[in-house]
């Protein structure tokens, strides 16, 4: 019978030069320590790693290891560069604004440099679940990359997502079919084996281009949820959507959320 060792968290930092991104990208790395090496062991990306700091994302993984609410996970939170409108979005779907117009070269750099990256400097064996999560912009990135790559991601987290990412100015005759990430989710032939997490604050924005008496966020939201659902995909199995009420666009509510999202993603021996 083995052992069972609750596992720490080391933290370390890594640079990566992307080919793709020309530009040298900084990493967190939060790892289990202390692993016997029969454990199942999960990873998680994170868009906007620089946000994790903000969250005492040590303390925050510790705690849910001490109280067996989650596996061992390791932890890269890919720090935003200074192009970051231009590299986070849909990949070849820049917006009205022309942002996201390097999206496809970071979608390239997660799949083709950092995920070899971790395999080959991360000293530890990843047998489990495999997630891409995000806050905002990182999250619409999070969720285009692991849409359109499912071979390598099971799950998806997105805080605040910004799926409002349209091709047209709101002043411009823009109507819902303007925004681009519903778009792809209908047009993909294909059904991503994929489990989604999606969360958004009643107080993220003031924006109701509707007038329905719902923000935008949140709209956005469901209406991504209303395609997923029309893929195939069910709610509670596949698809789940935590609503805060009184959240806001900012890291403390994402900190506030984050515990739930990592035990939906990784809860201790599946449950």
């Amino acid at each position: 019978m083995f052992t069972t060792i609750l596992p720490s968290v080391i933290k370390t930092t890594h640079e990566l030069t992307s080919t793709f991104l020309k530009r040298t990208v900084e990493l967190d790395v939060y790892h289990p320590e202390g692993l016997i090496g029969h454990e199942t062991v999960n990873l998680l990306l994170v868009n906007d790693g620089q946000d994790l700091a903000q969250m005492d994302f040590e303390h925050l993984l510790a705690t849910l290891y001490e109280k067996w609410k989650i596996g061992p996970t390791v932890v890269v939170g890919i720090k935003a560069g200074a192009d970051r409108l231009l590299e986070y979005g849909v990949a070849g779907r820049p917006d009205f604004k022309k942002r996201g117009n390097r999206a496809q070269a970071y979608s390239d750099f997660v799949v083709k440099e950092l995920l070899s990256f971790i395999q080959r400097e991360i000293p530890i064996h990843i047998n489990g679940e495999r997630a891409f999560a995000g806050f905002s912009l990182g999250g619409l990135t999070a969720f285009d990359i692991a849409w359109k790559n499912g071979q390598y991601f099971d799950r998806v987290g997105v805080f605040s997502g910004s799926f409002w990412w349209r091709k047209k100015d709101l002043s411009a005759g823009y109507t819902d079919n303007d925004r681009i990430l519903h778009e792809v989710i209908r047009n993909t032939p294909e059904k991503p084996d994929l489990k989604f997490w999606l969360m958004t604050g009643t107080a993220d924005e003031l924006a109701d281009r509707n007038e329905n008496f719902i923000i935008d966020s949140i709209d956005d939201t469901i209406d991504v949820i209303k395609e997923l659902m029309k893929k195939g995909y069910q709610r509670p199995q596949d698809i789940c959507y935590y609503e805060m009420v009184g959240g806001k666009h900012e890291v403390p509510t994402w900190a506030m959320a984050m515990p739930k999202f990592l035990q939906w993603a990784f809860a201790k021996d599946g449950k």
